[in-house]
């Protein structure tokens, strides 16, 4: 879907409008992507096109599909994840590390479903879009950012309509959001390199289980920005808990 362009459905629409905002959601939704007959939702359309739910009601169910879940959650590293899930659901970049630290940590500690909600529920996703209109990529619009910075980011994740979200599954913003700089506008990369001042975290983990039992209730780990998600991917295979994730200045 363009960046310019605003679906809306009303109530007076009619099915060839309907069907419109339909593959728009699809598209914004699911990251671009060729939706075969079989992948549809075709309970939720129906829903959609009779009026039994809204617009909001049917970006949860894509994004709640077993399409969204296996490309986004189950493939990709779990900044990526989330990274998506805002442009995606709120049509922006992550602004900084406090909202990708707390959506990791909500979708570790409460589950997929909820990482979802927060995003649909929220009151953000209400003002920008309301119950009828088809989340769009907003964050290319400077007034848009709460921060500047957002700005150039957005372009890290969106390079245009020939590119499928699903093709890359690593993290396009994890060292830039962790050190609070600059993203440059340019050809996107499945490879983040650290350096010798990128900055440092500490994440918080209760319950995982390594090599050996545990007596401590939580185990701390200092990694830098550039290895967080490798870390976060392995704390998730030992059922560890994220309880927090913060810079160490």
């Amino acid at each position: 879907m363009a960046s310019n362009s605003v679906m809306e459905l009303w109530p007076t629409s009619g099915l060839a409008e309907i069907q419109a905002v339909i593959r728009g959601v699809y598209k914004q939704v699911l990251g671009n992507p060729h939706v075969m007959e079989s992948e549809r939702l075709t309970k939720a359309e129906s829903k959609l096109c009779d009026g039994t739910i809204s617009v909001q009601d049917f970006v949860r169910a894509v994004a709640k599909s077993d399409f969204y879940k296996s490309r986004y959650f189950e493939s990709c590293a779990p900044y990526r994840f989330v990274e998506l899930n805002f442009k995606h659901l709120l049509g922006r970049a992550p602004q900084d590390q406090r909202e990708l630290s707390e959506h990791i940590v909500r979708c570790v500690s409460e589950g997929y479903d909820a990482e979802i909600d927060s995003y649909i529920d929220s009151l953000e996703y209400q003002e920008a879009f309301g119950q009828d209109v088809v989340p769009y990529y907003r964050g290319k619009h400077s007034e848009e950012n709460p921060k500047q910075i957002g700005y150039n980011r957005m372009f890290a994740l969106d390079r245009g309509p020939a590119q499928i979200d699903s093709a890359v599954s690593s993290s396009q913003l994890v060292s830039a959001v962790a050190t609070n700089s600059a993203t440059s506008i340019q050809s996107s990369s499945a490879t983040v390199t650290g350096s010798g001042t990128e900055k440092r975290f500490k994440i918080v983990v209760s319950g995982s289980k390594f090599d050996s039992p545990r007596r401590v209730s939580a185990t701390e780990y200092i990694v830098p920005a550039s290895k967080m998600t490798p870390q976060i991917q392995r704390i998730n295979r030992t059922s560890g808990k994220i309880v927090s994730i913060t810079e160490i200045t």
